[in-house]
């Protein structure tokens, strides 16, 4: 998968240091990755889940060390692209405003 607004990932990693190694490898995973549905997805990251956004679209929510962060990507399986929407801490998840904004 090609990943898009790598750059954002390296902000939120200085941001939020504890999360470095696992952004860090879920990055090598993704690259080599050929996703062609959430299943596929689920087999590298059983907790990821789809979320349906105020947009209509269903983006890819990733735990991040051991549900501290959150991760939110769409992934656009037929073309092989994953793009980096948020970052966030669980407790910014969890109000949902990020729905709204996607």
């Amino acid at each position: 998968m090609r990943i898009i607004k790598v750059p954002f990932l390296v902000d939120a990693v200085e941001k939020h240091p504890k999360a470095r190694k696992w952004v860090e490898a879920w990055c090598s995973v993704a690259r080599v990755a050929e996703w062609r549905n959430i299943q596929e997805v689920r087999a590298s990251y059983p907790s990821a889940d789809t979320v349906r956004v105020k947009s209509g679209s269903n983006v890819v929510v990733f735990n991040v060390c051991h549900n501290d962060f959150r991760l939110v990507v769409a992934i656009h399986y037929n073309r092989g692209i994953v793009y980096t929407l948020r970052f966030m801490t669980h407790a910014e998840y969890s109000k949902e405003r990020w729905k709204e904004e996607l």
